[in-house]
């Protein structure tokens, strides 16, 4: 056929995957590492995490695993996502980004209740990461928030994600509050569905001032997210630091917001500090912890305000094959100037990705969830993301996130007081699962060759959206020669717009007898985009990949159920 002739000759012509800005690798490509072997072939360096970031540079975070790939990849955890080049060997198709839509019902949380006021004034029922998370074992979602402005923590839940009611807790009787006595100015929750201790279920780090009004960092833990442990005091932090869990190598990272000792050349920026052991690891020292990253050049500035870019906060969840990550990019205008306008700064959402955890690769600079700048504004400014990052809604992700409108009637040059830090609610962004980018082909065609691959899975499955084109698959051994049956010509074609769509070859059960076998995949796409691929172990389509803080249907950390999983009713589907 003239089609797959067109694509062989492409293959040998050495049609290669894109080089994004920001990627700068030297000509060696042995891979010396000698520490660490991860899930997906990657090999830790010896010495991790590494401690030779350079705090004054303003250029992008180096990749190493983009520059030196491993030889071969194992596929067996997760969708495999195309955000990257770490799995393409060739390509003619285009990669698209893609960015979430705002939910037309936001804000879905604003202040409403005494609480929330907040005791200076300052209106506040946000996340600020604190986090929203959806709970399998009593089937709803629940969400850890501030409640005022540097005012205390609270708590909600849902049934729908959406409409959310304030239990009342006895801890302060009539009021949903927790923790009374430590007042947050950032937070992170997370679920811990591996723990073996059942009293440390979920974990909160916490960044505010103590009893005596000194600012510092607190590690708890508690069994059901509302009676907190007592709190373990942390190593020196400042102001919006963060933590995630890396289920990969199941690792407690601390993010660490730089200031005092903890220098940065480029303003504000993060330090690193892991541990396997969540209380433990809240033990660190100022001179034990590595530079981490910051913003960088690659970082357009507001056209209107001009200030060099800051990195505000970085926050992370497993998702699927990687981690996935928010950098919060802060714009401006200073504090000085916001808290005498009564408005808010302006910060937002950028995606960034990781295969090691440590370093991240951040190839699309638009907003993902940006500010309006609009007064009156709900998300006008100071744009912020929620501990566990996203939920997994059927087909659909929604990312929780906070925006503040401010009061410029409250002008002020104490930050306590001003407006710049009122009226701070929660709301929702939608994208497809998966959707973060997509390979894409016009009417015309093109096709996509993995790396070499592994898996120990038996059915393939993609993520794609060609329902007015076609998708054919055909397998290749190492040689490049197809192996038989699974040719293009025998591939059933696929036209359909799924997250979960099986792909099947005539005479063939399935892909049994390639199990443990290093093959790559060829994709021919015809007028229509692909998001992911990925070897379940059965039919259902489940992928074994993390499902960053879950959602209906989903049991625990990972997707086991595939479309066997719960169907979202009516009530779920926004957008």
């Amino acid at each position: 056929m003239k089609r797959r002739s067109f694509f062989r000759n492409s293959i040998y012509a050495g049609i290669s995957g894109m080089v994004f800005p920001g990627i700068s690798c030297s000509p060696e490509k042995t891979n010396t590492a000698s520490g660490e072997l991860l899930y997906n072939g990657i090999r830790l360096p010896e010495i991790w995490p590494p401690g030779n970031m350079n705090l004054n540079s303003y250029d992008p975070m180096p990749v190493p695993y983009l520059c030196n790939p491993p030889q071969v990849v194992p596929i067996d955890i997760g969708r495999q996502l195309f955000v990257d080049d770490f799995l393409i060997e060739f390509t003619n198709l285009k990669r698209e980004f893609h960015t979430a839509k705002k939910y037309e019902g936001n804000p879905i949380l604003k202040p409403e209740t005494e609480l929330e006021m907040g005791a200076n004034g300052l209106p506040v029922a946000c996340p600020k990461d604190g986090g929203v998370w959806w709970d399998p074992k009593d089937n709803i979602f629940k969400m850890w928030y501030e409640a005022g402005w540097i005012g205390t923590m609270a708590y909600a839940t849902s049934r729908d994600g959406i409409n959310w009611e304030r239990p009342n807790l006895e801890i302060v009787p009539g009021t949903n509050q927790l923790l009374p006595g430590l007042r947050p100015d950032s937070t992170t929750v997370f679920l811990d569905h591996d723990t073996k201790n059942p009293d440390e279920r979920f974990k909160m780090f916490l960044r505010g001032p103590d009893f005596l009004g000194e600012y510092h960092g607190f590690s708890l833990v508690s069994p059901d997210g509302i009676h907190w442990s007592e709190p373990v005091r942390t190593g020196y932090c400042g102001d919006r630091s963060t933590m995630f869990y890396n289920p990969f190598r199941k690792k407690w990272v601390y993010s660490i917001r730089s200031g005092g000792p903890l220098k940065s050349g480029s303003g504000r920026a993060r330090y690193y500090h892991e541990h396997s052991d969540f209380l433990k690891g809240a033990e660190w020292k100022e001179g034990e912890i590595p530079f981490w990253t910051g913003a960088d050049r690659l970082d357009p500035p507001d056209p209107i305000i001009g200030n060099k870019a800051q990195l505000y906060n970085l926050s992370a969840v497993g998702y699927e094959s990687l981690m996935l990550g928010f950098h919060q990019i802060h714009l401006g205008p200073p504090n000085g100037e916001c808290q005498k306008l009564g408005i808010p700064k302006i910060t937002e959402l950028m995606l960034s990705f990781s295969r090691d955890g440590f370093h991240w690769h951040r190839p699309n600079r638009e907003a993902f969830i940006p500010a309006t700048r609009k007064p009156g504004d709900w998300d006008r400014g100071y744009v912020q993301s929620v501990g566990g990052i996203c939920t997994v809604v059927g087909d659909q992700l929604w990312f929780y996130y906070i925006g503040f409108k401010g009061d410029p009637e409250k002008r002020h040059s104490d930050g306590m007081k001003s407006g710049m830090y009122a009226n701070g609610s929660t709301g929702i962004a939608i994208l497809r699962r998966d959707g973060f980018a997509s390979m894409v082909a016009d009417k015309d065609g093109g096709m996509l060759v993995t790396k070499p691959v592994t898996f120990n899975g038996k059915f393939l499955f993609v993520n794609t959206d060609c329902i007015k084109g076609e998708l054919r698959v055909e397998i290749l051994n190492e040689d490049n020669t197809v192996i038989s049956p699974f040719s293009a010509d025998n591939c059933n074609p696929v036209s359909i717009d799924s997250t979960i769509q099986p792909v099947s070859w005539k005479n063939s059960k399935d892909l049994s007898s390639l199990k443990g076998k290093t093959i790559r995949f060829r994709f021919y796409l015809k007028n229509g985009h692909l998001y992911s691929f990925w070897v379940s172990p059965d039919e259902s389509g489940a992928s074994q990949g993390y499902v960053a803080a879950g959602g209906p249907g989903l049991n625990g950390s990972k997707d086991e159920v595939g479309n066997s999983g719960y169907i979202p009713s009516e009530k779920f589907q926004i957008g």
